[in-house]
C-alpha cells in the first residue's frame, strides 16, 4: 500500500497481465470484506444490547477503523497500479487516513486485550473508563495518538520548490511524498515503539486471562477455546506488526532474490495489510457466540428465531436457540 513501486511507461504485455491479475484478486477480496463488515455493523445498529457492552463497542470501532484503512489503501493501490497522478492537496489526505488508521490497528488490539483483562479480573469493580458509557474516552485517545504520530511524520516533509501542492501531479505513495531521511528514521522509531508497547500489553493481558480462565473454569472446553482465541489474536497481531517491517523486508528480498520489487510489494500488501483486516470479523465476529446467531440468520436468511441477549456480570449472554425446520 505504502511501498508499491511505480510502473514504467513502457510495460510489456506480461506486466500488464500481472497488473490485471493483482487488481482482480484485491477487488473481490475487498468486496467480501465490506460485505462482512456491513452485516456486522447492521447487527450492532439493530440490536441495542451490543452497543451497551464495552467489548462490542470496541469491536465496532475496530471494524470502522479497518474499513477506513482498507478503503484508503485500496484506492492508493489502484492509483499506483494504474500510474494515476494527481496533486498533493488530494494525495496527502488519503495518505494521512491510511497511515493513521494503519497505526491505530495495533492500538485497538491492545485496548481490546486490556478490556478483556479488566472484565475478567475485575468483573464487579470495573474502572469507570472501561464502562460502555465512558469507553468513547479511550477510543478518542487512540485516535489522538495515531493522528499525532501521523501529523509529526508529515510535518517532516521536505518542500520541493518545483512541486506545487495545488497543481503538480505526483504518484500518490508514501515513498514519493514522504521521502526525506528524517521521516524514514521517525517512522522506524515509531514502529519499534508501537511494536514494543503493544506486544508487552497483549502478552501480559492474555497470560493473565488464561491464568484467570483456568482458575474460574476448570472444564477443558473453556480453556481450550480461550487458548485457540489467544493463538488467533497472536497471529493477527504478528501480521499487523510485520507490516511495520515492510520497507526492510522489501529491500532484503529484492537484493537477494530474482523477485521484481513491485511483486514483493504486492505480496507484502496482500499478506500484511489485507489479510489481518479480513481476520478481524472472523476472530471477533464469527467465533463470538452472541454474534454468530445473528450473523447466521442474516447470511442464510433462515426462519429461526433469535431471542434477545441479556447482560450478566459485565458479559453479554445470548439466549438464542436454533431449531432446524424441515
Amino acid at each position: 500500500m505504502q511501498n508499491l513501486t511505480e510502473l514504467s511507461g513502457n510495460e510489456t504485455s506480461n506486466n500488464s497481465l500481472s497488473v490485471i491479475i493483482k487488481v482482480c484478486v484485491v477487488i473481490p477480496f475487498f468486496c467480501v470484506f465490506l460485505g462482512c463488515i456491513g452485516v456486522m455493523l447492521h447487527i450492532f445498529v439493530s440490536h441495542r444490547q451490543f452497543m451497551d457492552t464495552s467489548r462490542y463497542i470496541l469491536f465496532a470501532y475496530m471494524l470502522v477503523n479497518d474499513t477506513l484503512q482498507l478503503l484508503s489503501s485500496v484506492l492508493l493501490f489502484l492509483f499506483v497500479m494504474g500510474g494515476v497522478k494527481f496533486a498533493l492537496v488530494y494525495c496527502i489526505p488519503l495518505l494521512f487516513i491510511s497511515t493513521a488508521t494503519f497505526q491505530n490497528t495495533p492500538l485497538i488490539l491492545a485496548t481490546m486485550s486490556l478490556e478483556r483483562y479488566v472484565a475478567i479480573v475485575y468483573p464487579l469493580q470495573r474502572p469507570v473508563a472501561w464502562r460502555s458509557d465512558r469507553i468513547w474516552i479511550i477510543i478518542l485517545s487512540l485516535w489522538l495518538i495515531s493522528c499525532i504520530f501521523t501529523i509529526i511524520d508529515h510535518s517532516f516533509m521536505e518542500n520541493d520548490p518545483a512541486v506545487d501542492i495545488l497543481s503538480t501531479p505526483v504518484l500518490c505513495k508514501a515513498t514519493v511524498v514522504n521521502s526525506s531521511q528524517i521521516q524514514t528514521l521517525f517512522r522506524a522509531a515509531a514502529s519499534i515503539l508501537f511494536f514494543a508497547v503493544v506486544a508487552v500489553i497483549i502478552l501480559f493481558t492474555y497470560v493473565r486471562i488464561l491464568l484467570e480462565t483456568r482458575k474460574l473454569r476448570q472444564d477443558t472446553a473453556s480453556v481450550s477455546k480461550a487458548m485457540h482465541t489467544v493463538l488467533l489474536h497472536g497471529f493477527q497481531l504478528l501480521l499487523c506488526m510485520l507490516a511495520f517491517t515492510i520497507p526492510i523486508t522489501e529491500s532484503v528480498i529484492v537484493l537477494h532474490s530474482n523477485w521484481r520489487p513491485e511483486n514483493v510489494a504486492y505480496f507484502n500488501y496482500f499478506c500484511f495489510i489485507l489479510i489481518p483486516r479480513f481476520l478481524s470479523p472472523v476472530i471477533y465476529g464469527f467465533r463470538d457466540q452472541s454474534l454468530r446467531g445473528y450473523i447466521r440468520k442474516t447470511f442464510l436468511c433462515c426462519s429461526n428465531k433469535v431471542k434477545p441477549c441479556r447482560q450478566t456480570a459485565g458479559q453479554l449472554v445470548c439466549l438464542s436457540n436454533f431449531q432446524n425446520h424441515n
